[in-house]
């Protein structure tokens, strides 16, 4: 069965690639956004918030689950063949690689061509910090941060879920990364509610967010500092990011671009002093957008080959273990 999640995974991998994400195609984070609006409108009142909103979670996760699980096992009941089909298509959903890079790059083309208004615009629309007066260092350093988080919660997250579980198990983590996207903030009305939602997506990225950046390591030659360095600067930054996960592909990119991400957002007009991680080496350039979207690329395509290499390892282990032992 791990071969054909690996098959599925694979035929995702180039879905995602061809087609990406069309914004009037309908798609399955739109259906659990209106489910986990629907259930914190309702849920969201009164005392004991942080159970109901672990109720909230577990409502939307078995309900993704069972349903997707469902659609599997008809599937392959009828032909392996279809089941691999629509694993493939369900799991593509999970994963955004392209509209990652398309994004990222509507933010660069304006940036270079100096229009930062319209670089700014752009850039608002996939981070959550205040955009109208970022000058052109903090425009590319929000696109660069976005590619560099984005790719173990984009991508290769789902993936590595996907080779635990199939498209079930994908989609199981994109419903706790949609829970958490729109429940899981410290903020008054959410800080309670989305309490499990946030704890919950710390768990589920928590192994693929250092896959990812030692992987990035790994497939991505530094370019101004040696390797022995660049490892330092991972494992000396990665945990210094609030979020216990996001810091090792901000921390990764860093490292091998030679430049220096987090530092002052401003959030509502609040301040946040994020912590800095990498050395400035160079000054930050829309040009390294670009670089941040081939470390993309090629983080992806070596976490594709990584899941490939692990699970037909597994494979044989399990046919050796139920080979029958010959005297």
């Amino acid at each position: 069965m791990i071969v054909y999640h690996l098959i599925s995974i694979t035929i995702a991998y180039l879905i995602d690639m061809v087609v990406g994400d069309p914004f009037h195609w309908p798609h399955p984070v739109k259906w659990m956004g209106w489910m986990i609006a629907f259930l914190e409108k309702r849920l969201n009142i009164g005392e004991r918030k942080r159970m109901k909103g672990a109720f909230m979670l577990l409502i939307v996760l078995v309900s993704v689950f069972a349903f997707v699980l469902l659609i599997i096992f008809i599937g392959y009941k009828l032909h392996p063949a279809l089941g691999i089909i629509l694993e493939s298509i369900i799991i593509s959903t999970t994963i955004a690689q392209k509209s990652l890079k398309q994004a990222s790059l509507e933010v660069y083309g304006p940036l270079k061509e100096g229009d930062l208004i319209t670089a700014r615009l752009k850039l608002s629309y996939i981070v959550g910090r205040d955009t109208d007066r970022l000058e052109e260092g903090e425009i590319a350093r929000g696109a660069i941060e976005t590619v560099a988080e984005n790719t173990s919660d984009g991508v290769t997250a789902p993936l590595f879920w996907a080779l635990v579980g199939g498209a079930p198990l994908a989609m199981v983590y994109r419903a706790t990364n949609t829970c958490d996207s729109m429940v899981g903030y410290m903020n008054e009305r959410y800080k309670e509610f989305g309490w499990a939602s946030a704890k919950w997506d710390d768990v589920m990225n928590w192994i693929p967010s250092r896959l990812t950046g030692i992987i990035m390591m790994l497939g991505n030659r530094p370019r101004k500092t040696t390797y022995q360095e660049a490892w330092m600067i991972l494992f000396r930054d990665a945990n210094m990011h609030p979020s216990p996960n996001s810091g090792w592909g901000e921390a990764a990119v860093a490292s091998i671009l030679g430049i220096q991400l987090g530092g002052i957002n401003y959030y509502k007009g609040l301040v946040s002093n994020r912590a800095k991680m990498g050395n400035p080496i160079e000054t930050i350039q829309p040009e390294h957008i670009k670089a941040a979207n081939a470390i993309l690329s090629k983080t992806v395509f070596l976490f594709l080959l990584f899941l490939w290499a692990g699970g037909m390892c597994f494979e044989m282990a399990i046919t050796w273990f139920e080979s029958p032992i010959s005297l």
